[in-house]
């Protein structure tokens, strides 16, 4: 990920000292030719390849194998962006940060749109996750200007543990069928929905993403209610 001028890295997430070591290694053994750009498009391939693996499992669970080879191929290429940039100290901190920030969006709206339109999760749930998602990178971004502060974990998640988690999820659809068979009628305003393990582990996701976005927001607003106090206007 790449940070704007002067904004400070907030990243608390469980693997994150493990993942910096790992990436700062691999950014050092990158050929020439190889830039952020690059990267940038390489992660880009990773959330189509993810997204197409999702889809295609219609066919056949082991397309899943796909989706977990694009989610790998997508931390490849998102994670080393930035720090590829910064271990050549090639930093473009306004181009960088406009590129990368309008990729991962169009990078969340491909792969949760592919888990969509997989057998395994409705769209409508996916599209809620989504919608929660990018409220988050909403107030990521704003707090990024308004605060200096860029986050990249939230309750010592990020996008590394999110991915790792998803593809813990499709390993455990490839190897145990009772899993991946198991189905439950959903009564929902009168509309009967097929539900699978998928769509309950989506929807806690996106209980977690909801609480998580109204916590963070109300943090937020308390402490710019606080340095930004109400004025009084003039009296006549």
């Amino acid at each position: 990920m790449t940070e704007i001028k002067q904004a400070k890295r907030i990243q608390t997430s469980f693997i994150s000292a493990l993942e910096k070591k790992a990436l700062v290694w691999l950014a050092s053994k990158q050929p020439q030719w190889i830039t952020s750009d690059t990267m940038t498009f390489i992660g880009f391939i990773g959330s189509v390849l993810s997204a197409a693996g999702f889809m295609l499992s219609n066919l056949g669970v082991n397309w899943l194998w796909l989706t977990i080879f694009g989610l790998i191929v997508n931390w490849y290429g998102d994670s080393l962006d930035g720090t590829l940039a910064r271990v050549r100290g090639a930093q473009r901190p306004i181009y960088g940060y406009y590129l990368d920030h309008t990729m991962d969006i169009l990078n969340e709206i491909v792969m949760f749109i592919g888990v969509g339109l997989s057998p395994w999760v409705h769209l409508n749930v996916a599209l809620l996750a989504l919608t929660f998602y990018l409220v988050l990178t909403a107030v990521q971004n704003i707090n990024v200007h308004l605060r200096q502060e860029f986050n990249l974990t939230y309750a010592k998640l990020g996008p590394t543990e999110f991915r790792i988690f998803v593809i813990l999820i499709c390993l455990m659809f490839l190897f145990i069928r009772p899993v991946r068979e198991y189905t439950h009628l959903v009564n929902f305003f009168g509309r009967v929905y097929t539900f699978t393990i998928f769509d309950y582990i989506a929807m806690v996701i996106v209980a977690a993403l909801a609480i998580i976005s109204f916590s963070y927001f109300i943090k937020d607003l308390r402490y710019y209610a606080k340095i930004d106090p109400p004025k009084q206007g003039l009296k006549k």
